[in-house]
């Protein structure tokens, strides 16, 4: 990807699409080109995101690109097709509404001054990887509220100078205990809330990985070693100065091309990384061995993103929906506010599902907000076909995609056996899907893929059919279903 025209020198985040970063990966304030024009990637905090901010968002994406707007794997949200020329107007939009990083006032300083400004809210926004339930607070199962930690790790991790040396991917997760989490989705740093012997909540934690669930096997030597599983527990006191602390273990330690926690510890061991952790805290970082075997109690379950849910606070609903492979218009979007305004108070969460909640619906409210989502389009339950299927960008938005993934991955909703999701990409990065899907369809020419389907191991899983068309993966998927052997 190449990056888009700079931004003006008199607007508030100057040169801001052009400041050099060890990554091509969009941002607010950098905006990469792609061909179907330039992608502005906003970072919403938690995934939240108020009536307000959607409304402005709707207008800045008209105003200075197609209109188009999709729901990212990490609970983020992409405005697709900036024109040319239009990028800093973009970009001040969105940072007046309130979506971009941290940052000091610096329009009316000297350009020199404004330009520093610029890099360091680019930087600012790179780090801003902190994920959370989009139910945290509200989810009845959850052990601790972690949206006021999240707050504290996004404002230590924009403010500490040091940190815009991490990759805008590394990314840390921090898990409250709530049934509707995202806990296949590795993370460099993950902390789950649990109960220690006396009932006190503790935030176990483990790096490059997942808190595992409680079907998870034992750990092995190699499990063990890498550090993948829970390493020990600290209080939710202490949770931003572990994370801190660990953050600046892996800068001290990482090579120059060591981007990834994984990385680190393919050259350090996860004791190793905790004893150089210890000098930056002042309570006992060590693993512990009870915690080998330790796995999260709560069954996470996906399908609580669609559909109404009662919330922890009595007469309060959630109602979700999944707009198409994860893409709205700028009209949907204002719709979604106007309902969210009526309905909820205003507030929306973005999930890592590329899906919808409007939190805090009232009992009698909930068939009508239902109603609206499905008018819409957006399907509100998990049996619907596009709940049920993930797509690239495809060949429409993407040089390197050999498929029109979007436009097929709605040709297959039509045919696509009941209880199977299904994985569209355009070339071998997986780009839409971080976490492994049960099939994966692999473009190898426009409207001809690979089948693959997973059986534990690394990528896609082995490949079972070659150079199909929609309609063919459509019969091989059935005929798998049918066997039972769908992993």
């Amino acid at each position: 990807m190449s990056v888009l025209n700079p931004a003006s020198p008199t607007t508030v985040l100057p040169d801001a699409a052009c400041a050099p970063r060890p990554s091509a990966c969009p941002g607010l304030v950098r905006i990469v080109a792609a061909r179907d024009g330039g992608i502005c990637r906003i970072k919403l905090p938690g995934g939240a995101l108020s009536a307000a901010q959607a409304e402005a968002m709707a207008d800045a994406s008209e105003r200075h690109a197609s209109g188009v707007i999709e729901l990212t794997n990490r609970a983020n949200v992409q405005v697709r097709g900036v024109r040319g020329g239009h990028e800093a107007g973009l970009i001040a939009a969105l940072t007046d509404a309130g979506l971009g990083p941290l940052h000091d006032a610096g329009a009316a300083a000297p350009y020199t001054q404004q330009a520093q400004h610029a890099q360091q809210a680019q930087h600012a926004d790179d780090v801003r990887n902190v994920m959370i339930s989009p139910l945290a607070g509200r989810d009845p199962f959850a052990l601790f509220d972690t949206r006021p930690l999240s707050a504290a790790l996004l404002a230590m991790l924009q403010r500490d100078a040091r940190f815009a040396a991490l990759s805008p991917k590394f990314a840390l997760l921090v898990d409250g205990g709530e049934r509707l989490a995202r806990l296949d989705h590795p993370h460099d740093v993950w902390l789950a809330a649990s109960h220690d012997a006396s009932g006190d909540v503790r935030f176990v934690f483990g790096l490059a990985g997942c808190p595992p669930p409680a079907t998870a096997p034992a750990q092995t030597d190699a499990t063990v070693q890498n550090g993948s599983g829970a390493l020990a527990s600290v209080s939710p006191a202490q949770v931003p100065a572990l994370v801190r602390a660990l953050l600046h273990a892996f800068l001290d330690l990482a090579a120059a091309d060591a981007t990834r926690m994984r990385h680190l510890l393919a050259a350090h061991c996860a004791d190793a990384i905790l004893r150089h952790a210890q000098a930056h805290v002042d309570f006992p970082l060590t693993r512990d061995a009870a915690l080998v075997n330790w796995r999260r109690n709560t069954p996470a379950d996906a399908a609580l993103r669609l559909g109404a849910h009662a919330q922890r606070s009595a007469g309060t609903w959630h109602v979700g929906g999944q707009p198409p492979l994860g893409r709205l218009d700028a009209n949907t979007l204002r719709g979604l506010a106007a309902i969210a305004r009526q309905h909820g108070g205003g507030a929306l969460r973005i999930t890592p599902w590329q899906s919808v909640l409007l939190p805090d619906i009232a009992s009698h409210a909930v068939p009508v907000v239902l109603a609206a989502l499905r008018e819409r389009g957006f399907a509100c339950d998990p049996a619907d076909a596009l709940a049920r299927l993930i797509a690239c960008t495809g060949s429409s938005g993407c040089a390197k995609s050999l498929a029109d993934t979007k436009a097929d991955a709605l040709k297959l909703a039509t045919y696509l056996p009941p209880n199977l999701d299904v994985h569209l990409s355009g070339c071998p990065r997986s780009c839409a899907a971080a976490h492994c899907a049960p099939f994966t369809l692999l473009a190898v020419a426009p409207g001809r893929y690979d089948l693959y389907r997973r059986d534990g191991t690394p990528g896609f899983g082995p490949c079972v059919a070659r150079q199909l068309t929609i309609e063919q993966a459509a019969d091989t998927l059935a005929r798998l279903a049918r066997s039972n052997t769908d992993a």
